[in-house]
């Protein structure tokens, strides 16, 4: 049976100031006097940013990941049936969340009600896993104890309007923002980290398909033939099939970008869809905030992407 379209999410409430936040660490370790800067962005926009308990822990025996998988899992269950908390911001990438979304207690989660989820790079696990087990909106955005977060003020901009005033950051998309193939669609977008959409393939509860939406893609620290095998991946799949239009992030650290540029022409050319690279989301030194699950127009020509309706409620 050939999937529908992808659907649009039901999109959380806005913030407002006051707000209590929760900050957790679903992947990798934290440094602590990042996390401490963070947190003091976050209280300057009149938010009150609660840190969960095992953010500053380090798996025992496997130093990749921030503490064990159940007690990551904990944090982020427990944050988000906190009734005081109005969003959950992840303070890293890195790895792990893959290992513990499945430990996640969704059913507690979806009575809790919609909040704001925000993260990038490897939280596109649970980017994925909210938008098929809550139906939920989230923000692919900079995370509190990340280099971009801290010392980028169009960063810091575009997440804080996004958070209070989602109006007013549209449309999105930087001025580097190209045309790959030219076009217009329209559709509900999704996407992130393309080698962990990829990975996600086959996984209980994986989202079957992209048809009928803007797929937002970037990655991090992939040489052009990985990402060669990762877009092929996708494509044998059928997971690309009936794809609306292409959204293009950043390639950090898969360099040299020309070649990085044909791999994606080749294996995205060939869809027939707009694409537009280079608008200014991922691991870049500006990470534009993008809303997964909001309906909207992607327009390869102007290099821009435009919501249907604000981010947040």
């Amino acid at each position: 049976m050939t999937p529908g379209p992808v659907p649009a999410l039901l999109r959380p409430p806005r913030l407002r100031p006051g707000a209590r936040v929760a900050v957790v660490a679903p992947s990798g370790p934290i440094p602590e006097e990042r996390l401490r800067a963070g947190l003091d962005i976050l209280r300057g926009w009149d938010l009150d940013p609660v840190v969960a308990p095992h953010v500053l822990d380090t798996h025992p025996t496997i130093g990749h990941l921030a503490g064990t998988d159940a007690d990551r899992a904990h944090d982020l269950t427990e944050a988000w049936c906190d009734p005081e908390i109005s969003a959950v911001l992840c303070a890293r990438g890195g790895y792990g969340a893959q290992r513990m979304v499945d430990l996640l207690d969704w059913d507690a989660m979806r009575a809790a009600g919609p909040k704001v989820l925000v993260g990038y790079s490897d939280i596109t696990a649970l980017h994925e896993a909210f938008a098929a087990r809550l139906g939920l909106a989230t923000l692919h955005g900079p995370m509190v104890a990340t280099e971009v977060f801290l010392k980028d003020a169009r960063t810091q901009e575009s997440l804080r309007a996004t958070l209070f005033e989602p109006e007013s950051v549209c449309p999105l998309g930087l001025e580097s923002a190209g045309t790959l193939v030219p076009g217009r669609a329209h559709g509900v977008t999704l996407g992130g980290c393309v080698s962990l959409l990829a990975a996600d393939l086959g996984t209980p509860h994986a989202r079957g398909s992209a048809r009928g939406g803007l797929l937002l893609l970037e990655d991090v620290g992939e040489e052009p033939y990985r990402l060669d095998r990762i877009l092929t991946q996708l494509l044998r799949s059928g997971w690309l099939d009936g794809v609306a239009g292409i959204g293009l992030g950043s390639w950090a650290e898969c360099e040299p970008y020309e070649e990085v540029r044909a791999v994606l022409a080749d294996r995205l050319g060939g869809l027939g869809v707009p694409v537009v690279e280079e608008l200014g989301f991922g691991h870049a030194s500006t990470a534009l905030t993008v809303p997964l699950g909001i309906p909207g127009v992607l327009d390869a020509d102007a290099g821009t992407l435009t919501l249907d309706v604000p981010a947040l409620s």
